[in-house]
């Protein structure tokens, strides 16, 4: 991560914004996919609980927390690929 042992710094979250806007947009693009069995208003509504959470890890500190979150992102990604919802989106 960084220089940071247990709290990140300011050059660790500077890191990593690029890494997490990209995931972020990732996700809110994968809600699009025709392959989710999801009208509209569902669509909006998952776009809106990801926003959220995203929203709330951004308040996040802990260098480890802040690893399981973007491995978590990761794997959320990759399930929305393959035309599945996540879990913590369902």
């Amino acid at each position: 991560m960084g220089k940071g042992v247990i709290w990140a710094t300011a050059e660790d979250l500077a890191r990593n914004r690029g890494r997490v806007l990209s995931l972020y947009r990732q996700i809110l693009r994968s809600l699009n996919s025709p392959s989710l069995p999801l009208n509209l208003a569902a669509r909006l509504a998952k776009k809106a609980e990801a926003r959220a959470i995203f929203m709330l890890a951004a308040e996040e500190r802990s260098l480890h927390n802040i690893d399981d979150l973007v491995d978590a992102a990761h794997y959320s990604l990759s399930l929305l690929r393959k035309g599945e919802l996540p879990k913590y989106i369902q």
